[in-house]
């Protein structure tokens, strides 16, 4: 994918979190962020201080438009940090992927348990950076399960859609 596409989808997909699905509170504990997903489909070739300056960029919009002080920053530089490391561990030959992280260069199973695993980390690390405490964690682990979920869901189905 060229950059200009990846910038349209990355402008589009902060578009459609900050005006439409940061409205959504759906029962009082679910709360999508599928802004990860420009985060996770990122090229595979791309530098690494690169990674984490656009991870740090996609942290401080959602932020802004939050209001939440550095929470998405922290999540999104967490994810784009062991980003590298999941996919080491699910991809034994990384050589062979092209460029693009996808259902064709990873196959379905690589890219579930690579989707669940940086989702529910970044999750976490929103909801614990929000609630700053260990008293709340049962709500932050009910918090992270149900938004993740639903977040999993719309990029594993966006994927499903481009790559059919």
């Amino acid at each position: 994918m060229d950059l200009t596409k990846q910038i349209i989808r990355y402008v589009v997909i902060m578009v459609l979190q900050v005006l439409l699905v940061d409205q959504l509170q759906l029962l009082g504990v679910c709360h999508p962020f599928i802004y990860v997903m420009c985060l996770l489909l990122m090229p595979i070739t791309s530098h690494r201080n690169t990674e984490m300056v656009i991870g740090a960029l996609a942290g401080l919009v959602m932020d802004v438009f939050s209001n939440s002080l550095g929470v998405h920053i922290g999540a999104c530089i967490f994810v784009m940090f062991l980003r590298p490391y999941v996919l080491g561990m699910l991809v034994t030959d990384i050589d062979r992927l092209n460029e693009q992280v996808s259902l064709r260069s990873l196959g379905a199973g690589a890219l579930i348990k690579y989707t669940v695993i940086l989702v529910l980390i970044h999750h976490l690390a929103v909801f614990m950076l929000a609630a700053w405490s260990w008293s709340h964690f049962g709500y932050v682990l009910l918090e992270t399960i149900v938004s993740g979920l639903l977040t999993i869901l719309f990029v594993i189905g966006y994927n499903l859609l481009i790559n059919r």
